[in-house]
């Protein structure tokens, strides 16, 4: 069978950090003059759907994906969504995955490469990244995801350039080069830029991304390190010092061989005691062996935690640490004689979010009054603007004919009248992105902007 980039449908992801421009871009793709039939996946960050209504109508089909991370939860769906389309070949000659803006797009390209049956039907394109010249600093230097999606890029939109000056565009450029010196970066405003520079550059480099990191292959985990150990019956102990986090979890499982099989068997068994009792683990109080039991901690004189550990039959053992246990000083221990693994094997931990981001979706049936929603909007925008990352909606204004859509980034906004509602149920949908948002607060603001 031919498995050549040629037989395939090329895959564009199309990402970048909230606000910097993804959809205006993905809107000048659909109504170019390419000559391509273009299949559309969404994905958003929040309960609501909001950049469905906001892509401009096109005779490309168009699939949304809400309530989660396209790179964690909803990658099982991202899978489903594509083989639906393979079953539809004949409609669509191109594919565009535009990820949420809080998005690792690595996860994403991994898809390609770790199921057999889209790697035969499916070749990634490239990744291109959108960066919001004006905004980006606020995110570059804490934001593990804005990191990722510029060092993954294979093109980068330096976008908004109308925003900013000269000589901070430039230093923004150097940034930029100094994180990803192989990709293609060109400049825009209003994310215009000729197609072919971002369609079909066949740019996106296996190798090159394993070079990023060394691990982009492999499966994520809820811990970092595991060793084997052949322990007696007895009793050990788990010693561990203060380290980068307040707790660190650990489970101590019975190994049935040394053999591969085994060990394949006990790491999924972790997987499920880590996913399955997360807040005990997460305590950081409890070191769990085996399935139900648990072992209390003492602190030492030194300050150091230790877990005493009963081990009933003699045999082997796999010790899985949520961190890796050097950060911790950490090491099992027999007799006041540390044990020493007889292997270890390190893995591809689970990435994080920033906890505090988070998203408010708000859905509102009747008419809005103009005044009130400007006055809301401009009050909300002056005290929590440095908050709230992004801001965008399709509302149904009093007196209008048109629906009103709008998006904000921090404290910038913009807002028009677009199409006729037709026969579309005349409706409000609101979502905010940014930390620490209080719904109640911003249902109420929102709901007071009714016309009476």
């Amino acid at each position: 069978m031919m498995n050549t980039a040629n037989t395939r449908v090329p895959v564009t992801v199309l990402t970048g950090f909230l606000g910097s421009g993804k959809t205006t871009l993905l809107n000048r793709i659909l109504t170019e003059n390419h000559g391509k039939k273009i299949a559309v996946i969404e994905n958003e960050f929040g309960e609501v759907g909001i950049d469905n209504d906001l892509v401009i109508g096109a005779e490309e089909e168009i699939f949304e994906m809400n309530n989660g991370c396209i790179c964690c939860t909803v990658r099982g769906d991202l899978i489903r969504i594509l083989g639906h389309l393979m079953k539809r070949r004949d409609k669509f000659d191109y594919i565009m995955i535009e990820t949420t803006g809080m998005a690792d797009p690595g996860p994403v390209a991994q898809t390609f490469y770790v199921d057999d049956d889209m790697q035969e039907k499916l070749h990634l394109d490239g990744i291109v990244t959108l960066v919001d010249a004006k905004h980006i600093w606020e995110h570059i230097d804490d934001s593990d995801e804005a990191k990722e999606q510029v060092a993954f890029a294979d093109v980068i939109l330096l976008n908004k350039i109308d925003l900013v000056a000269p000589e901070d565009l430039e230093r923004l450029e150097a940034r930029i080069k100094s994180m990803n010196s192989m990709a293609k970066i060109y400049r825009s405003r209003d994310a215009v830029v000729e197609m072919d520079k971002i369609l079909n550059v066949g740019g996106f480099n296996l190798d090159r991304a394993l070079d990023i990191d060394p691990k982009f292959m492999e499966p994520e985990y809820p811990f970092e390190w595991s060793g084997i150990y052949q322990l007696k019956a007895g009793t050990c102990e788990w010693v561990m010092g203060e380290g980068p986090d307040p707790t660190m979890g650990a489970a101590l499982l019975p190994l049935a061989n040394r053999g591969l099989a085994a060990q394949e068997a006990t790491l999924m068994e972790a997987v499920l005691t880590f996913s399955e009792d997360e807040q005990a683990i997460a305590a950081g109080e409890m070191m769990r062996l085996g399935k139900g039991q648990y072992n209390e901690f003492v602190l030492n004189e030194s300050g150091e935690t230790v877990f005493n550990v009963a081990i009933q039959e003699p045999g082997y053992y796999m010790l899985f640490t949520e961190h890796h246990p050097d950060e911790f000083d950490a090491r099992l221990r027999g007799a006041q004689t540390a044990l020493d693994p007889l292997e270890t094997r390190e893995y591809k931990p689970d990435h994080e979010h920033d906890e505090e981001v988070t998203s408010v979706g708000i859905t509102l049936p009747g008419d809005l009054q103009l005044e009130k929603l400007n006055g809301w909007l401009s009050q909300l925008l002056r005290e929590r603007g440095q908050d709230i990352f992004r801001m965008k909606g399709v509302l149904s204004v009093r007196g209008w004919d048109k629906r009103f859509v709008f998006q904000a980034v921090h404290m910038l906004f913009d807002g028009r009248p677009d199409r006729p509602w037709g026969r579309d149920l005349r409706q409000n949908k609101m979502i905010f992105i940014g930390r620490n948002l209080d719904r109640a607060a911003l249902e109420d603001g929102f709901r007071q902007c009714l016309a009476s």
